[in-house]
Parts: C-alpha cells; structure tokens; sequence
C-alpha cells in the first residue's frame, strides 16, 4: 500500500508538472483535478481497465478444466482465493496477474503459452502470478499500468497546447513530451525488476519444483522474441505486468524494459532446485 501512493504520488506531480505548462497556475489545479480522478480511477478499476486493453477473455471449469483444476490446486498451495481467470488471444507465450488485493484477483495466460509450454512449465508460470498476488504486487504494478498509460497521454498533450506564452515555452513542453514518458518508465522500471526475482523464488515454493518455472522461463525467452504481442505493442505501459516483457517490434519499446535479465532468473533459480517433484508428477 505505502509503494502504491507513493506511486500516487510521484504520478500526480508529474500530471502537475504538465498541467503548469499547460496553462501555468490555472492548469496546475485542473491538473491535480484530473490526478485525483486518475488515482481513484486507478486504484478501484485498473484491473478491469488493463484486461480490456489485451481483449482478456474471462475462462471457468467449463470452458478451460485443465487451467483451472491447475490454478486451483496451485492457489490452494499458496493459501490463496482462486483467482479469475481469463486468456488473452496471443501467440505469443505471456503471463499476467491482475488485482487491488487477494480478494479481487486475476490471472490472465495467452493462447500461446497453452499451447507451447508443458504441463509442468504452465504451472511454474502460473505460480509466479500467484506469488504476485500473495506479495501484493499486483495493486502496484496495475495502477503504475494505467497511470504511467495516462502521463504519457497528456504528456503528448502538451505538444499540442504548448507554446511560447507557456511559463516554461516550446522547449519546456518539448521536453515534458520526452521526460514525462520515461520518467513513468523509470518508476515502472524501479518497481518491477526486484519482485520479479522475489515472484520466481516464491513461485517456485508454490509448484514445488523451481526447474518448472526455470524450464518455462527459458522456453518464453526463446518464443517470445519473435512472436508480435500487438496488444502490449498498443499499450507499453502494461509490459511490467507480464511475466517476461512482452515488447519487441518497435524502436521505443526499450524505454519499458523493465524486466531483469532472464538468464539471471534461470540461475537463480536452478541455485534453489533441491530434486523434489511438484504436485502435478
């Protein structure tokens, strides 16, 4: 929660910062009008928002038994509610959680990861969303998604209505067009890279054998690269959610790098592997 509004908060001064450009001390209060509708927005919907942004489709045990026997069962190990569920319709083998809490989470795999990852390798993946969910990373990680989508909104706004009658001039808003993009990447990027290490040790703990996630780590990092997720290329902001980074066609999709290097997770976690068998052996 404390990493949450702060998130909030940096968010805010950045939309002030722009709203200032944009129309000096009369723009800094709409502005800091519209951060406060943004955070609440955010915090409460967020969830809903960033499943509509990847056409998440929502799944049960009718409509996809295996996934949710194994998400159940897997839930029930990391003494969790069962998450909703939902598939994303990608070729591209990806994973994510959703969620303000426990309570009210959910965790979406694409079409591809179903269809080219093992049993043993779709569990590893699906326990490192959960881990997610049990660290409370998931309120963080959904509201820096649609935050950081909104500042770079009206960060390009600022292109458009700036001008040399602006406190700042044309320079000011040129450079709040470059700055307040990566400064929301920077904030994304600070997030995530640290509980993703943490999300794979307790992903591991989950399944029961950490060589699964490792297996399907370095599967995804072999697909994952040359397979288009058009969703996530539409909505950068939401790369950190998934469990590798999703983007790769375009030139300023370096900028949302935010994931470590997965040839360090793969270490580590083959350092954890200790000869045990999962649930699902």
């Amino acid at each position: 929660m404390m990493r949450t509004f702060i998130l909030m908060a940096v968010m805010t001064a950045l939309v002030g910062g722009i709203g200032i450009l944009l129309g000096g001390q009369g723009g800094l209060i709409i502005a800091l009008l519209i951060a406060a509708g943004m955070n609440a927005y955010a915090f409460w919907n967020s969830d809903k928002a960033v499943l509509r942004m990847h056409g998440a489709r929502p799944v049960d045990r009718n409509s996809a038994p295996d996934l949710y026997r194994m998400t159940e069962e897997l839930a029930r190990n990391a003494d969790l509610p069962m998450p909703a569920l939902y598939v994303l319709e990608t070729e591209q083998p990806n994973a994510f959680a959703t969620g303000r809490n426990p309570e009210n989470s959910a965790v979406a795999v694409t079409r591809g990861l179903l269809s080219s990852m093992s049993r043993e390798e779709v569990a590893g993946v699906v326990a490192h969303e959960l881990a997610h969910i049990k660290n409370r990373d998931t309120l963080t990680m959904t509201v820096t998604a649609t935050l950081a989508g909104a500042v770079s909104m009206l960060a390009n706004f600022a292109m458009f209505f700036g001008g040399r009658d602006r406190p700042m001039g044309l320079i000011g808003t040129l450079a709040m067009m470059i700055l307040g993009p990566l400064a929301a990447g920077l904030v994304q990027m600070a997030i995530s890279r640290a509980r993703e290490y943490e999300a794979d040790r307790e992903g591991a703990a989950i399944c029961g054998d950490s060589m699964w996630l490792a297996s399907a780590l370095n599967r995804l990092g072999q697909l994952s690269g040359r397979i288009d997720n058009h969703a996530a290329e539409r909505n950068p902001a939401t790369a950190h959610m998934f469990i590798v980074n999703p983007l790769h066609a375009h030139a300023i999709d370096s900028l949302f790098a935010t994931h470590p290097p997965l040839e360090r997770r793969i270490a580590a976690l083959k350092e954890m592997s200790d000869g045990r068998s999962g649930p699902w052996s």
